[in-house]
């Protein structure tokens, strides 16, 4: 079906009078209803009911028409991502991640990179699970990643950018958010929110402050329903720094640990685009100047 055709369609549906429809699309009567019947041949139902001059959706053509709105609406999108790029930019980056507060520095890094890269454009993804499988599918250049979890790939290569550290998410009146380092015998008595899909190095922290001190635990599927539960007054909850958002609206405190997160960039083996490797130089640089103790 070609993009004119889809226009015929959905000019049609919502004019629901060939005449109206027709004159808006600047073409004949006649043309449009045999556009239109031509379609319903090759498609094989009905889109519209025809009752002399009156014209209504089939429940068929109404379902079809709003799938077809869609696509014409993320076509029309993509056709204008593609002319703003190729006015702009000759060449493009994308860098994918699972949460925007893995890279929170990312809008800094992008205009750095832009003062000295300005014909390059570097386009962020953002997307809690896959990241990595689109990644290792070759449909993004660079990735945010865990050391831990994608190290067993040979394939790849590793840029170190900072190491993150646990953090214990508190309520801002929580008595403990007024402590400079939270240990395990502060959560004494408390509840504690884990699971979640947690790293690890997190799992290992989490199991030995059950161990160490009586808590009750809550099970929590993923960070931002642990953060609902905590701004709920249900609990506390052990967090790796990189989930950090700085919104303020929670208090983010040291935890006493080793346990910690090496967090890499992750290229393709086989690119060795300037541009690719400029800009992880730039985001190394960028981190490298941030306190640890705010990692």
């Amino acid at each position: 079906m070609l993009t004119k055709q889809m226009d015929y369609i959905l000019e049609l549906s919502r004019t629901l009078n060939f005449s109206r429809a027709a004159e808006n699309l600047f073409i004949s009567q006649p043309t449009l209803s045999y556009q239109i019947k031509t379609l319903e041949d090759e498609m094989g139902f009905r889109i519209f009911d025809r009752k002399g001059k009156t014209v209504q959706l089939t429940p068929a053509g109404a379902q079809f028409c709003e799938a077809l709105q869609n696509i014409r609406t993320d076509l029309q999108r993509a056709m204008e991502q593609a002319q703003n790029f190729s006015s702009k930019y000759s060449e493009s980056i994308s860098i994918g991640m699972s949460v925007r507060s893995q890279l929170r520095l990312l809008p800094e890094a992008i205009t750095c990179f832009a003062s000295t890269n300005p014909t390059t454009e570097v386009v962020p993804y953002f997307q809690y699970y896959g990241m990595a499988d689109s990644f290792l599918r070759g449909e993004k250049d660079i990735l945010f990643a865990l050391y831990d979890n994608v190290r067993r790939y040979p394939e790849l290569k590793y840029h170190r950018l900072y190491t993150s550290r646990v953090y214990l998410i508190t309520e801002l009146s929580d008595p403990l958010a007024g402590k400079d380092l939270v240990r395990a015998e502060d959560l004494e008595g408390r509840t504690l929110m884990v699971g979640g899909g947690s790293p690890n190095a997190l799992k290992a922290v989490q199991q030995r402050v059950i161990r160490t001190v009586h808590v009750d635990t809550i099970n929590s599927p993923d960070h931002d329903n642990t953060l609902t539960n905590v701004a709920a007054h249900k609990g506390v909850c052990l967090a790796p720094g990189f989930l950090n958002d700085y919104s303020g609206q929670f208090a983010w405190i040291p935890f006493d640990c080793e346990e910690n997160f090496p967090c890499v960039l992750c290229t393709h083996s086989a690119d060795n685009r300037k541009e690719v490797l400029d800009f992880v130089r730039t985001l190394q640089e960028i981190y490298g100047k941030q306190d640890p103790k705010c990692l």
